[in-house]
């Protein structure tokens, strides 16, 4: 567990590194709010479209070889970003990322593969760790490297880091990783006929649960991804703010994301329960997100940052490990897969439904419409989240690496 911790932290502080960038960087091409909106929704798009692909294919032929491909797809993309000469390439660079981005699924079924059934929130919580901390790093890295200076930014530097910081990776994936998905599992699944992707995506939203569950976390991701794809666009009309500034501000975020995901989400659920925490955080995402177009001086949208923060935080996991708790063990890679799929066709729907609502009716509208979205997940989720399995005491791990 300890090394693909690792692994995904490295590569998620590439990551973090050109968020802070990527705004600023349309901008200079002269992309409007919608068009920026558009650069940002489509590393999630082509992601969508490979997410399941990526996911089954770990469970036919183990998630080391996924985790080594996909790794190395992302460095090719981070080095041809730093080469961006036009906003189209800018489009082109996103769309082969999002598509070799199979790394997460992968990681997330490794963690159903290595945990017990009453113990998988916390490994769940863990990778989120890994998240949190790629978003401290990252972004504050990536902003330095960027400058202050939304006018002259240094949009080569941040690129050129994160895909260094990919290949560190995939070096440690090759030499250290070892292969959690047991191989009598391989085989067994090799024999089934592959599943197209809108079969199992249909077949995912249409069993008992897990159909409502996977639209919780669509539509919890969407709101969270509308508030990122926007706040550096919102920070320099209304501070003045360059990369640097939102760098760090991201790094904030992720310092409080990793503190909760890495150490306290376990404690609550054993203290509330995963299906408790999804409406705690709900509401808190909801106050947090409203807040934001409030937010007159730096303490008060910090406060926000804070309360949304914390909501994103322990939704994601707590749903992640309900999803998991579901679907027996030889399909956790394909669900996990689709659901990574409903998350990211919520990041490439969210930055295009926030930068339309940012452009055409004014920078405080995605915050709006983002916490009228959490309300309905509070309310769907009040409703319906007590039919839902929780595992048995067991102490055994589905599997062992």
């Amino acid at each position: 567990m300890l090394i693909l911790f690792l692994i995904v932290l490295i590569d998620l502080i590439g990551f973090g590194v050109i968020i802070p960038l990527l705004p600023f960087y349309a901008e200079f091409f002269q992309a409007s709010p919608v068009m920026v909106g558009m650069v940002m929704a489509t590393y999630s798009f082509t992601q969508f479209l490979a997410a399941p692909f990526w996911g089954r294919l770990s469970d036919r032929i183990g998630r080391r070889p996924v985790l080594l491909v996909s790794l190395a797809g992302a460095a090719m993309s981070y080095v041809w970003l730093g080469f961006a000469e036009s906003l189209w390439m800018l489009f082109a660079v996103r769309a082969v990322g999002g598509f070799m981005a199979g790394n997460i699924s992968a990681a997330f079924a490794y963690v159903a593969d290595i945990t017990t059934r009453e113990n998988r929130a916390k490994g769940m919580g863990a990778i989120g760790a890994a998240f949190g901390l790629g978003f401290i790093a990252g972004p504050a890295i990536g902003g330095i490297l960027a400058g202050s200076d939304p006018l002259n930014a240094d949009y080569q530097s941040p690129a050129f880091a994160a895909a260094g910081l990919s290949f560190t990776a995939l070096i440690l994936a090759f030499f250290i990783l070892k292969e959690s998905l047991p191989l009598e599992i391989r085989q067994k699944l090799a024999k089934e006929p592959p599943k197209k992707r809108m079969a199992m995506f249909r077949e995912a939203l249409q069993r008992k649960n897990v159909g409502l569950l996977i639209g919780l976390t669509f539509l919890a991701t969407f709101a969270f991804a509308g508030l990122e794809s926007t706040f550096a666009m919102w920070s320099r009309r209304k501070f003045g703010w360059g990369p640097e500034q939102n760098g760090y501000l991201f790094a904030y975020v992720g310092l409080l994301s990793a503190f909760i995901q890495g150490g306290l989400v376990g404690r609550l659920v054993r203290r509330f329960g995963e299906a408790h925490l999804v409406i705690q955080g709900a509401v808190a995402l909801a106050l947090g997100v409203l807040l934001i177009p409030f937010s007159q001086n730096i303490t008060v949208l910090i406060i926000a940052m804070t309360v949304a923060g914390y909501g994103f935080s322990i939704i994601s996991p707590s749903l992640n490990s309900l999803i998991s708790l579901q679907v027996g063990d030889d399909e956790q890679g394909g669900i996990m897969g689709v659901t990574r799929s409903a998350s990211t066709m919520a990041r490439f729907t969210g930055p295009a439904w926030a930068g339309f609502l940012f452009g055409f009716l004014g920078r405080d509208w995605p915050y709006y419409g983002g916490a009228l979205v959490m309300v309905i997940v509070v309310v769907l989720g009040a409703l319906s989240l007590k039919s839902l399995k929780f595992p048995e005491k067991t102490g055994k791990p589905s599997h062992k690496p």
